[in-house]
């Protein structure tokens, strides 16, 4: 069985597949400060309700955008699956060239979204990724990696609204009926959802305006689903996308080797 940890700003997914399928899932906050020691009490708990032992597990991948949590992670690996984790890196052999002016800042999350689109949706591709961002991502017919754009997420925007408007209320995030609310709650619900399918609709249409082929539409993320259904844009969710891009990267790659065997683990 493979371990895979997809370590994003808000929430870190522990995945296990065991060659066929997903056999576990299990989501924590994020927090850099939480110790290798403490996931281990929570993921090992929750595998053994689900019937995975600690030593089915051969192999492990990270994928992470909070390069502070990094060094715990990999050490839950090593010290509680005795594997040495795979980490996500623009070095790596992806299978797809990457056309951007940086290679290594383009986020762990946003490649391995690509990689997995392709594999699954060929392309060309526009992929959104409903996260603490959201991110629009351009994957060629050959698969490769072409840039996108990068957005403040939902909840960061209801958030921020929250904060630096004395009278708006904190709210949650559901499709109004109708776009012109009575109340404030409403009006706020409304500004926030037809605003963001707004946002989608204008920026696919720009993005397909800049390439000649016409561009397939993927989206991933929790709040894709509920997005989704405001645009007629949006043609497939994949809820596993990232996770999937995970276990396909590690596919293509050599598995490392432990450097360690005790109690001291280092950080590269």
């Amino acid at each position: 069985m493979e371990l895979v940890i997809d370590a994003g700003n808000t929430n870190i997914v522990f995945a296990v597949h065991d060659g066929r399928k997903w056999v576990g899932n299990f989501r924590i906050a994020t927090d850099p400060q939480r110790t290798s020691d403490e996931y281990a009490v929570w993921l090992l708990t929750l595998l053994q309700h689900s019937g995975i032992k600690a030593s089915q597990v051969k192999s492990a991948v990270i994928g992470t955008v909070v390069p502070a949590a990094l060094y715990n992670l990999r050490r839950l690996c090593r010290v509680w699956f005795k594997v040495e984790p795979l980490i996500a890196r623009s070095r790596l052999d992806w299978g797809f060239e990457i056309k951007v002016d940086r290679q290594e800042e383009v986020g762990a999350d946003r490649l391995l979204n690509a990689l997995a689109a392709h594999q699954r949706y060929k392309g060309p591709l526009i992929v959104i990724d409903f996260g603490t961002a959201t991110t629009f991502d351009v994957v060629d017919g050959e698969g490769n990696y072409l840039g996108g754009a990068i957005c403040p997420g939902v909840n960061l925007s209801i958030e921020a609204l929250h904060r630096a408007a004395a009278r708006l209320p904190r709210i949650g995030i559901g499709r109004p009926h109708v776009v012109v609310g009575k109340d404030t709650i409403a009006a706020m619900q409304s500004g926030i959802y037809w605003g963001y399918v707004g946002m989608i609709e204008g920026l696919v249409t720009r993005i397909r305006a800049e390439f000649p082929d016409p561009l397939k539409v993927v989206a991933t993320g929790g709040l894709a689903p509920l997005i989704g259904e405001g645009t007629e844009m949006i043609e497939r969710i994949d809820a596993d996308l990232t996770l999937d891009g995970l276990r396909l990267l590690a596919s293509r790659n050599p598995i490392p080797t432990s450097p360690v065997t005790n109690s001291r683990i280092e950080e590269e």
